[in-house]
């Protein structure tokens, strides 16, 4: 699947667009395939830590509800932000109380609405004009960002959650290269936000290599006031440093399910070791 769109000038260094608005519907009834075939004891297995299969699967619904709300139906009485709270902490915490609220909501009822809700989802998002302004990506730097990103942020995470889950009940990554491709390219919109704080002459480059059918190459340039993952001048001298990486170390590092120094002690690196340890910073998440 072409994954692009036309590019959006304002947002250039953001690097070309991503069109996941197709893989929502796949990406559904694979979740719903995957828990309506667990058996009862799956559903109290450790997902990701302090959270069960079953708590996991609830946020997930409220993650479908809040978009629903927020962005479909413009409703307004959603939770706030207490004195003080970051981003991050206000996120952990409201995500935290909609998981304790539905402990008493059984997996069956559980897996039910989210069978209706994210049929919902999938045409909000098939929907969504892309180049619209919707609400920031903090981990890649912008807000308000394209739509297309904000897009393809939200399908990382539902393809990560069914990850977590397929793991936690003994199951591989799922390989399917028309959704790993996607997430793979939207996880590296990271790149210039992670290397905001390394300086480095203009004209300098970074490239980042994921070796699978699924993969790709990323090179991000710094310019004159950021990183920019804007295509390279053909012109330009050979990347100073070059990281190669395999899938599953790619997206466990974007989504800290590894460490950074995990990642380098697997990774293949040529060139500036400190640059190639920088990029290997790089988080897709609120973390």
């Amino acid at each position: 699947m072409n994954s692009q769109l036309s590019e959006v000038p304002s947002h250039s260094w953001l690097g070309a667009p991503i069109d996941a608005r197709p893989l929502f519907a796949p990406e559904q009834a694979a979740l719903m395939a995957m828990l309506r075939g667990l058996a009862p004891a799956d559903w109290g297995k450790e997902a990701v830590p302090g959270w069960t299969v079953r708590d996991l699967a609830a946020h997930i619904l409220g993650d479908f509800y809040g978009r629903l709300a927020r962005d479909r139906d413009s409703h307004q009485n959603g939770p706030a932000f207490t004195p003080g709270e970051t981003l991050e902490a206000f996120i952990h915490r409201i995500n935290q109380e909609w998981v304790d609220a539905h402990r008493r909501v059984s997996p069956a009822t559980l897996t039910d609405t989210l069978d209706l809700i994210g049929g919902q989802i999938a045409q909000f998002f098939e929907a969504a004009d892309p180049n619209s302004l919707s609400l920031g990506v903090s981990w890649a730097g912008i807000d308000p960002a394209p739509m297309w990103l904000d897009c393809a942020r939200d399908f990382t995470e539902f393809w990560t959650h069914r990850q977590q889950i397929r793991h936690a009940v003994g199951q591989d990554t799922d390989p399917d290269p028309r959704f790993l491709s996607v997430v793979l390219d939207t996880f590296m919109r990271a790149l210039p936000h992670t290397l905001r704080e390394v300086t480095a002459s203009v004209g300098t480059q970074i490239q980042v290599q994921v070796d699978s059918p699924a993969g790709g190459t990323w090179t991000v340039t710094a310019t004159g006031d950021r990183w920019s993952l804007a295509e390279p001048d053909s012109d330009t001298e050979p990347p100073a440093a070059v990281v190669r990486l395999d899938v599953e170390t790619t997206w466990r590092l974007c989504t800290r399910g590894i460490q950074p120094d995990t990642s380098l002690a697997r990774a293949r690196i040529d060139g500036d070791r400190a640059l190639a340890e920088a990029a290997c910073q790089i988080v897709s998440i609120v973390y």
